[in-house]
């Protein structure tokens, strides 16, 4: 009997020595988890520095989070991500919806790119820009419940910071050119649409107004490059 008592309690301690260890790799876990699921679903390289989920409050950050342009386009960087901070409604998930109290979000750099067959990243990898219609939120609403089964509720708060744009040719060089876009933390209440972010989109679109207009022109003006971003 305290043999089997002896091989008992060492084993409670295994479980309890695992479970610790578990514990200690969940965010390991969860960011190689997350990092497949990326490329799987979008065909492109990401590596993600760290990400935390709290267990005991409802947070999850992601930091020093990049994603890389497939083969087609040189496998140069596409996104470069320093922060992604995000607190939710424990109840609203529990009920299948998505309400975040405060989300912070630091776009670094986008790299716009043009590859040797004339196509560019963000309309060829299908990360197209809005386009002006009244039904585009909704629509993006129900795409986004039909594959994730939740309903998005709205963000309270959105911060927003945004570093850099940068147009990189493969054919031809002397066209890259760069653009300090220059946001930082603008803070934005109660976002539960798309049109909710026309005010951030236009800020974006007039600061990067040189790197945009290539994507219409060499000599875009910056109506025409309003009209690109759909608002």
């Amino acid at each position: 009997m305290k043999t089997f008592l002896k091989w008992l309690f060492g084993l409670v301690l295994l479980v309890v020595v695992l479970a610790v260890v578990l514990l200690l790799s969940l965010d390991t876990i969860l960011r190689t988890v997350a990092e497949n699921r990326i490329r799987a679903q979008t065909g492109m390289d990401v590596e993600i520095g760290k990400l935390h989920f709290g267990l005991l409050e409802p947070v999850v950050t992601i930091t020093d989070l990049k994603i890389y342009n497939p083969p087609s386009f040189g496998g140069t960087p596409f996104l470069n991500i320093p922060e992604i901070h995000v607190e939710y409604d424990r109840a609203a998930l529990a009920k299948n919806q998505i309400h975040l109290t405060l989300m912070r979000f630091n776009l670094g750099e986008l790299d716009i790119v043009k590859n040797e067959a004339g196509q560019t990243n963000l309309f060829a990898l299908g990360v197209t820009l809005p386009k002006k219609n009244g039904k585009g939120g909704s629509q993006q609403l129900q795409e986004f419940k039909q594959r994730t089964g939740l309903d998005f509720q709205g963000i309270d708060v959105l911060n927003v910071s945004v570093g850099t744009v940068r147009f990189i040719d493969l054919k031809n060089p002397s066209n890259n050119r760069a653009q300090k876009i220059g946001i930082d933390n603008l803070v934005m209440k109660n976002v539960k649409t798309r049109d909710d972010m026309v005010g951030l989109a236009a800020l974006v679109a007039l600061r990067g107004s040189d790197v945009f207009g290539v994507l219409v022109d060499q000599k875009s003006s910056s109506a025409e490059i309003q009209k690109l971003f759909g608002f």
